[in-house]
């Protein structure tokens, strides 16, 4: 990875708990049991619209040497979106420009999710109209308005991840992972190895800004492999 010593902090950006999303059976104490299992050092607990106060992340962190990053996906009319820097879901939020101009005001941080998830199904069922190039599909109006896309997602398969990160690579991102994880199933899944130590949510979003990572689909305690398309 271009020289690089990155020293292994391994980030699940993409994590669901009983606590803020009504689809997840997982419990904080079992994410951050679970997270410690599998080797991570950290995890972004990104429920659905609803973001994790300060004392929550603070009474779990102090549980666990696990550091929690909270973070909110929300579905877009562009699609899903992980924020990370705001402190709860806002009026409008629904539309991507909405959300986009509230995550500027706080200098926060927005990815795509799982952007290709079910693209090359029968498009009789999966919502989309056409299978797009990776050249058509970087053009999508999505990406001129986040900052990153996850290219490994838990939940997706193989070749809508590996479209991604073909998508990524023509936008000139790195791309992010995440497992997308809704029980202890999978945890780990995806997600970061970041350079440099983060402490909060507010050096998480300095790190990715400065590009100090690199995505991997084996996030476990011996595995730590770049993502690539070959």
């Amino acid at each position: 990875m271009g020289g690089k010593n990155y020293h292994m902090m391994k980030i699940d950006l993409h994590v669901h708990t009983n606590w803020g999303s009504s689809d997840s059976g997982l419990s904080p104490l079992e994410l951050v049991t679970e997270a410690k299992n599998v080797g991570l050092d950290a995890v972004c607990v990104t429920e659905h619209g609803t973001v994790w106060s300060q004392s929550k992340v603070e009474e779990l962190s102090q549980e666990s040497d696990i550091l929690i990053i909270p973070g909110m996906e929300v579905t877009t009319d562009l699609g899903h979106v992980t924020v990370f820097g705001l402190e709860g879901y806002g009026s409008g939020m629904h539309k991507a420009e909405t959300l986009k101009r509230a995550v500027d005001a706080v200098d926060g941080f927005m990815i795509v999710a799982h952007p290709f998830r079910r693209m090359f199904d029968d498009p009789r069922i999966s919502g989309w109209d056409m299978i797009y190039t990776a050249e058509q599909a970087a053009e999508m109006r999505i990406f001129s308005l986040v900052e990153e896309m996850e290219v490994v997602n838990g939940a997706n398969n193989l070749r809508e991840n590996r479209f991604a990160l073909e998508v990524a690579d023509l936008l000139g991102w790195t791309g992010v992972g995440g497992s997308d994880s809704h029980s202890t199933n999978g945890l780990g899944s995806g997600g970061i190895v970041m350079e440099n130590t983060c402490t909060d949510v507010r050096t998480f979003i300095e790190q990715l800004r400065a590009g100090n990572y690199y995505p991997s689909s084996d996030m476990h305690k011996f595995g730590s492999r770049p993502f690539r398309t070959d």
